[in-house]
């Protein structure tokens, strides 16, 4: 199933209007390690982890040298177990993290690239900066020592109405768009999951983070 799935999103998933390759990043949360292989073998070239715990665990089982992504809520005493084995911070959702992650890298001689984390849908229970604080934001991270802004990344509220999500997927795009006008070396749109990936590439998004359509319903222990 883990290959068919691959097979078909990678036909499927191309480009989005703008003429802009998709990067589908497999969300790997609470995945075995054979199941994330093959994934991998099946195409897969970018995983995305939730929890640093499980990043650690599986780190020198996962096979075929995929692009190790960091795509949830990161604590800043968990920053100093990800420098330097990760290819982008797509999470950072306040200042205090951005600032972590720079010292520690800093230390380290490596410079990490990140992704500005927006709660487009103004969302108490997500983390991300405010719509309207979204480029300053940006700026002040891009100024911090050995870290590299290269986009935005986003979840949209969870619902199937199309009213709501269109309008806030397309507020992204533009936000995007603006922060690509501004600095050099923006290339991610982090925008869409399983279940509205499509309209988000629809919308403008070139990186989507797909765990249900990969290995289908996750089981929780």
């Amino acid at each position: 199933m883990i290959e068919e799935n691959v097979k078909k999103l990678l036909e499927e998933i191309k480009e989005n209007p703008y003429g802009e390759k998709v990067t589908l990043v497999a969300a790997v949360k609470t995945q075995t390690v054979e199941s994330i292989n093959r994934a991998i073998a099946a195409g897969i070239t970018d995983i995305g982890d939730n929890h640093v715990q499980e990043f650690r665990d599986k780190y020198d089982e996962i096979t075929g040298s995929p692009r190790r992504h960091f795509i949830g809520h990161l604590q800043t005493n968990k920053v100093k177990y990800l420098i330097g084995k990760t290819f982008l911070y797509q999470s950072v959702d306040r200042l205090e993290l951005a600032e972590e992650i720079s010292k520690r890298s800093a230390r380290a001689g490596v410079t990490s690239d990140c992704l500005v984390q927006i709660n487009i849908g103004n969302e108490e229970t997500k983390g991300g900066f405010e719509y309207e604080y979204g480029l300053d934001a940006c700026r002040k991270i891009a100024a911090m020592p050995a870290l590299k802004v290269k986009g935005l990344m986003a979840m949209l509220p969870f619902t199937d109405d199309e009213a709501v999500l269109r309008p806030l997927a397309k507020k992204m795009r533009a936000l995007y768009d603006a922060l690509r006008g501004e600095m050099d070396g923006i290339e991610y749109l982090s925008m869409g999951m399983s279940g509205d990936w499509k309209l988000c590439v629809e919308c403008g998004s070139n990186m989507v983070r797909l765990g249900t359509s990969i290995f289908g319903t996750r089981r929780y222990n």
